[in-house]
């Protein structure tokens, strides 16, 4: 059954994305706007540099990086903040409002959830998680402490102008109803092993406490930099999408109101227990919701991509984007442009109104500070992410056993029917010591 996109049903997609504010909780942290949060920041080299710069407004008081140099760089601009190599310790300094997360992919999910249970704001870079049992526990802690907690996964990309008006004309019908949604990134991780070990450790990178929860592998230095040298192994990361995934998933998300798949399949090169496909195709089916019908949702990365709607002119060169498809049209759209083509005339499309219109973010870390303050939500808090997030792992998990994965899209099982193989995917095995909800 097809449903008609109407004002009503765009003004609520636009709540669920968290961008009305009624009923929201007055004050969040018992501060004011004129106030300053105390923050600690959590991963300090990367983009984690980008982050602090993102708060550097607000009280920094602890700084936390597994690599001293990175510490030491960041302590020359927060003279007063304390410092830590292990950010669990970190985290029992007791005048910590809120915490940014930029540590690595397979850290991410513990820092958030220590966090939140403590009753702190998290600001995380994206994913969220590294398993598919991560991304639901780091989604429903947020959920129960939500009326507490202010949350953002940082995808900075959401705050665009772009993706606001890409989002209204789909939610205003420009093109009719919801069929499908494709998203494509060419970038191709190296495949390959563990990497083989290379001593001596630097003396100021602590190893054991980069390892942290995953399992011990022996010190090489080609672990370490930009996500691209990590995140390509299992046991650190889930490939691109998990990193552009987060990106590029946000706004098919945004767009079609997407929540937990009903079922997942995908398919990739072949299968090796240490690293990521070089290249993975997905397929999910996502349930209909009040204002649309069950639509398909698509992920190609590597050198696989969706074929392009006609008219749309230097195809070859878009290296990443979203094709979404109703029944009068299409939109192709990326960070910077989007494109639109009819099936028929535009007749039955209006030009929104003004209250219709998607407001301008004020910067994805300043409406995170903004809502640990007052609590108006922010816009990719970790029940909107979460959702999202959790689907992108379990493509990985449908690639690695290689059968279609039924899922309950209800939210309340951690099992796909008929496939116990999965199980191990799932949900990770972690290293002695290491405890995911602490």
């Amino acid at each position: 059954m097809k449903r008609k996109v109407t004002r009503r049903g765009f003004l609520e997609g636009t709540a669920a994305a968290g961008l009305v504010v009624a009923g929201a909780p007055a004050i969040l942290s018992g501060k004011n706007l004129n106030e300053k949060l105390n923050v600690a920041a959590i991963g300090v080299g990367g983009r984690g540099r980008a982050d602090l710069n993102g708060v550097r407004g607000e009280n920094i008081v602890a700084l936390c990086d597994v690599n001293a140099k990175n510490l030491a760089r960041a302590a020359k601009g927060f003279s007063k903040a304390k410092t830590y190599a292990d950010w669990r310790k970190c985290l029992e300094q007791k005048d910590i409002d809120a915490v940014v997360c930029a540590t690595t992919d397979h850290t991410h999910a513990f820092v958030n959830m220590w966090a939140m249970n403590r009753g702190k704001h998290v600001y995380c870079e994206k994913p969220l998680a590294n398993s598919v049992e991560e991304a639901r526990l780091v989604r429903e802690t947020y959920i129960k402490n939500k009326k507490k907690i202010a949350t953002q996964q940082g995808t900075q990309i959401h705050a665009s102008d772009n993706y606001r008006r890409v989002v209204e004309m789909i939610r205003g019908g420009a093109i009719g109803t919801p069929l499908s949604v494709r998203v494509w990134c060419n970038r191709k991780p190296k495949g390959g092993d563990y990497l083989p070990e290379k001593l001596p450790i630097p003396d100021h990178i602590d190893w054991d406490l980069w390892i942290g929860p995953a399992q011990m592998h022996p010190y090489n230095p080609g672990y370490l930099g930009s996500c691209l040298t990590w995140n390509r192994f299992w046991d650190f990361g889930s490939g691109q999408i998990g990193d552009m995934g987060s990106h590029m998933m946000d706004l098919a998300a945004w767009g079609f109101d997407i929540g937990l798949a009903g079922s997942c399949k995908a398919t990739g090169s072949p299968r090796s227990d240490a690293t990521v496909p070089t290249w993975l195709m997905a397929e999910w089916e996502i349930p209909a919701n009040d204002w649309r019908p069950a639509i398909k949702a698509y992920w190609y990365d590597g050198d696989k991509k969706p074929g392009m709607p006609s008219g749309v002119f230097n195809r070859d060169k878009m290296s990443k984007g979203v094709i979404f498809k109703g029944d009068k049209g299409s939109i192709v759209a990326d960070y910077s442009y989007r494109i639109m083509m009819m099936t028929g005339d535009m007749t039955h499309y209006k030009s929104p109104k003004s209250e219709d219109l998607i407001p301008a973010s004020i910067g994805h870390h300043k409406e995170w500070i903004r809502a640990c303050k007052t609590g108006k939500p922010t816009t990719c808090n970790f029940d909107y992410a979460g959702k999202f997030i959790e689907n992108n792992m379990l493509a990985l998990v449908a690639y690695r056993v290689g059968k279609t994965l039924k899922w309950d899209s209800s939210g309340k099982s951690l099992k796909s029917a008929g496939c116990p193989e999965a199980d191990k995917y799932i949900k990770k095995t972690y290293r002695k010591g290491w405890v995911l909800n602490g």
